[in-house]
């Protein structure tokens, strides 16, 4: 369980399967500017472990300049339904997660 854990449970392969699963399809750059601060190197990276675990499919079109699309495998969708309770959860507490973090670093200032 640790290692599937471990390469699912970095921000950068939670935004790529949630943008993912919202757009159905998207080119690379297309999902890059959706996700806003990612490196190209660090996207690249992120998409090929996905595709790696089974949750990903790369779909290169024989065109000039080639065209590659990626969208979620049935795994993906079924670990989207996962995430989608979990960006949900962060979307409606991320204001009492700021707030506390906030009032933390208030106390280890005043401790120091």
């Amino acid at each position: 369980m640790r290692h599937v854990l471990d390469r699912i449970g970095d921000k950068w392969s939670f935004l790529c399967i949630l943008h993912l699963g919202a757009a159905d399809t998207l080119r690379f750059n297309e999902l890059r500017k959706q996700i806003g601060d990612v490196s190209q190197r660090m996207l690249t990276v992120t998409l090929r472990s996905l595709e790696a675990d089974g949750l990903v499919q790369r779909h290169v079109y024989a065109e000039v300049p080639p065209r590659v699309e990626y969208q979620l495998t049935p795994l993906g969708h079924s670990l989207l339904v996962a995430f989608s309770g979990l960006g949900t959860w962060a979307n409606a507490h991320a204001q009492e997660v700021a707030q506390a973090r906030q009032a933390f670093a208030s106390r280890e200032k005043g401790e120091g």
